[in-house]
C-alpha cells in the first residue's frame, strides 16, 4: 500500500459519486477501489463472461476501478479470483463490487450518524463495508455474507486497506450476530426477516430492495416494536439474497415447454409487447402484486418482438407483434399473466402513476411481511 498513483482516481471518484460538499466525499476518497476488484468478469465481444486480471494491465484496472459502475466478481459459484482466463461461467452474477453512487444512496437513506453500529447485508466485494468502516470506524460496522470465500477475501482486503470491521459469514434472514442503530442492505429480500426486526435497536433504521423490484424500502423502529416508513421516491437494483453457493433453478424448463405451445386462450393484446425487465416502474409494481413472474424477451432482426411470462404455478404468457403494433398472446396456466400486466398498463394511462413509490410502509415486530398503503391502494408483500 506504499504506492499511491490510486489516490487522484479516487478523488476524481469522489467528487463524481458523492459531490464535494458530501460528508461521504472523505471516506470514498480514502478508499483504494482497486484492492478489492483485483480481478472481475467483465462482457467479452461474444457476450459471454471473459475474467479480467487487474494487475496485469493497471491503467484498465484503475479505469474500472474507479469508475462509477459495478464491477462482477462472481458469477454463478465461479470467483473471478480463482478463474482461469478459459473460464466462461454461465448463470447469474452472485457478487460484485456496487456502483460507488449507489452505495453513497444507500447509506445516505440510511441516516448514519457517528457512534451509529451498522450491519452491512451483502459483503461483496468489502468495497461498501470498506465505506462505511473509514466513515464510523471498525468498531461500529459489522458486515455478513452467505459466502466463506466472499467474506475471508474481504476480510483480508480490509486488513490491507487499513481496516478491520468484524466480517462474518452468516445468512443474512437467520440469527444475526449483534444488535444495530441501522441495517443497511446491499443485496434485495423478499421481505423484512424476522431477525432484522429483532436486531434492530428501538430508533434504529433498515434501507433495503425489495427483490423482484427496484424499489427501497426505508423503516424506522419504534418503541413498539413495529417499524414505519416508506417507498422512497427513488430507485435502485441489487442482486437477490442467496441461501447457498449459488441462485436455485429458474423457470428456464417452463419457459422451454411452453416457447411455441399454443395457449388455453389466445387473445389480441391492447398494448404493445414490452420488454418488462427493462420498465423498472412497471416490472416493481407487477412483482409487488403478482410476486414470482420470470420475463424473457426477444426482438428479431425484422423487428418482431417477442415476450414470455412464465410462473412457477404453471401459468404463462406469450405476446408476439411487428414492432409496436398490438400483439397475438397465448395464455395458459390458472392465471392469465398478460391480462394482469395489462391491467396495470390500464391503471398508469388513466392516472400518470402507479401507488407504489411514496407508499407508507408498516413492518409487524416480527417481520416477514411489509403492509404497504397510498391512498386508497394497499398491499402485502410475504
Amino acid at each position: 500500500m506504499d504506492r499511491q498513483l490510486w489516490k487522484p482516481h479516487a478523488r476524481r471518484l469522489a467528487d463524481y459519486a458523492a459531490g464535494p460538499g458530501s460528508r461521504w466525499r472523505g471516506p470514498v476518497a480514502a478508499v483504494p477501489r482497486h484492492v478489492f476488484v483485483p480481478r472481475w468478469w467483465d462482457r467479452g465481444q461474444s457476450g459471454e463472461w471473459e475474467v479480467r486480471d487487474g494487475p496485469a494491465d493497471e491503467e484498465a484496472w484503475f479505469r474500472a476501478a474507479y469508475g462509477d459502475e459495478t464491477l462482477v466478481t462472481q458469477v454463478g459459484p465461479l470467483h473471478a479470483d480463482y478463474a482461469s482466463s478459459g473460464d466462461r461461467p454461465q448463470g447469474l452474477p452472485t457478487s460484485s463490487a456496487t456502483v460507488p453512487s449507489l452505495v453513497v444512496r444507500m447509506y445516505r437513506h440510511g441516516r448514519l450518524r457517528p457512534g451509529h453500529d451498522v450491519l452491512d447485508v451483502g459483503t461483496g466485494s468489502g468495497y461498501g463495508c470498506a465505506v462505511l468502516a473509514t466513515h464510523l470506524g471498525d468498531q461500529h460496522v459489522t458486515s455478513v455474507d452467505i459466502d466463506t470465500y466472499l467474506t475471508s477475501a474481504a476480510a483480508g482486503r480490509l486488513a490491507t486497506a487499513g481496516l478491520r470491521p468484524q466480517v462474518t459469514t452468516c445468512d443474512a434472514t437467520g440469527p444475526l450476530p449483534g444488535e444495530y442503530d441501522r441495517i443497511v442492505s446491499m443485496v434485495s429480500m423478499r421481505t423484512v426477516p424476522r431477525s432484522w426486526m429483532a436486531a434492530l435497536r428501538p430508533g434504529g433504521r433498515l434501507v433495503t430492495v425489495l427483490a423482484g423490484t427496484t424499489v427501497i424500502l426505508t423503516a424506522d423502529k419504534g418503541d413498539d416494536g413495529w417499524a414505519q416508513g416508506r417507498i422512497e421516491w427513488d430507485r435502485a437494483g441489487f442482486m437477490d439474497a442467496r441461501h447457498g453457493p449459488d441462485y436455485p433453478t429458474n423457470l428456464d424448463e417452463l419457459f422451454n415447454a411452453i416457447q411455441h405451445r399454443d395457449g388455453e386462450q389466445v387473445a389480441c393484446g391492447r398494448y404493445p409487447v414490452v420488454q418488462v425487465n427493462e420498465a423498472w416502474e412497471l416490472k416493481s409494481v407487477l412483482e409487488v402484486t403478482t410476486p414470482g413472474i420470470e420475463h424473457y424477451y426477444e426482438e428479431t432482426a425484422n423487428g418482431t418482438r417477442i415476450a414470455w411470462m412464465v410462473h412457477a404455478d404453471g401459468s404463462w404468457a406469450r405476446a408476439t407483434a411487428e414492432g409496436t403494433g398490438r400483439p397475438v398472446v397465448h395464455q395458459g396456466g390458472p392465471r392469465r399473466l398478460w391480462d394482469t400486466l395489462d391491467e396495470l398498463r390500464d391503471y398508469w394511462l388513466s392516472h400518470g402513476y402507479f401507488q407504489l413509490h411514496g407508499a407508507q410502509a408498516f413492518i409487524p415486530p416480527g417481520g416477514g411481511k411489509v403492509h404497504l398503503a397510498r391512498g386508497g391502494w394497499k398491499a402485502t408483500i410475504g
